[in-house]
């Protein structure tokens, strides 16, 4: 797994550490789940929907993922 060191306000750092103690999840484990709510995926899971798309829609490779192209897009427009 890869490190990464970002700067952030002491206020931001101390309400990320408070919301993760909180709610019982690592510091970690809030940006993961703070960057799929932003849509941003690995490769691995955009191939993964591409193909799901494709299956259920019974579309050309090409056809599928200008799709979930299309679904990302409205997505991250909705947040």
């Amino acid at each position: 797994m890869a490190r990464l060191t970002i700067r952030l306000s002491d206020e931001r750092q101390q309400a990320l550490k408070d919301t993760a103690a909180a709610s019982g999840k690592t510091i970690g484990a809030l940006i993961e789940e703070s960057l799929d709510a932003y849509g941003i995926k690995t490769k691995a899971r955009a191939e993964s929907i591409v193909a799901k798309a494709r299956q259920r829609a019974n579309l050309a490779e090409e056809k599928a993922i200008a799709l979930a192209n299309r679904e990302v897009q409205a997505n991250r427009q909705q947040q």
